[in-house]
């Protein structure tokens, strides 16, 4: 009976392992960050596609100040992307969007569900009336920089959603802006 608290007894005896914060050789850091380096911030991601689940579907592969590459065809100047075509989009900045110039998205079968448009090198407010004629008719608007709705338009074609995309290229002298996806 006594060798069990004994042994008991001398299994919990251990020497402490703790040493006062002031004796320690080294302080104890957190071994990550919790918020990005400035240098994180700005990186993009990229993406290789190896296989297109859908061969006819469209993908901006580039855009730059004069326009964009779709399914590896250059489009010049503001442009309408839908389901199966590209079309020449008649505006020349955020301001010339009118319920005229999105009625092409509702004219289409199937009907589509979302439009996402690229007012340029910053989102833009659209005009109330427009959205709400869109929204009347069922159609969901996205607005936002066209970097952005370049990539929200091939991350919901992806998807499979029937998507639409009105686009007007960044102003300036900006390079060729490729969007990574190259199939192999």
């Amino acid at each position: 009976m006594a060798a069990p608290f004994v042994l008991r007894n001398l299994c919990g005896a251990r020497p402490a392992l703790r040493w006062p914060s002031a004796q320690l050789p080294w302080v104890p850091r957190r071994g990550h960050r919790l918020t990005p380096a400035d240098d994180e911030l700005y990186q993009r991601t990229r993406i290789s596609l190896l296989q297109r689940e859908s061969p006819h579907a469209m993908y901006i592969d580039s855009y730059n100040s004069r326009g964009f590459t779709v399914n590896g065809n250059r489009v010049f100047g503001p442009c309408a992307l839908l389901p199966q075509s590209v079309v020449q989009w008649n505006v020349g900045s955020h301001q010339d969007i009118t319920e005229e110039s999105f009625s092409l998205f509702w004219m289409l079968e199937p009907r589509i569900e979302i439009v996402v448009v690229g007012t340029g090198d910053r989102t833009e407010r659209l005009q109330s009336e427009v959205l709400r004629a869109m929204r009347r008719r069922g159609i969901a608007v996205e607005v936002q920089d066209t970097p952005n709705a370049c990539a929200t338009f091939n991350f919901l074609c992806h998807e499979g959603r029937v998507t639409g995309a009105a686009l007007i290229p960044p102003p300036g002298g900006s390079p060729l802006t490729s969007l990574p996806q190259t199939a192999e």
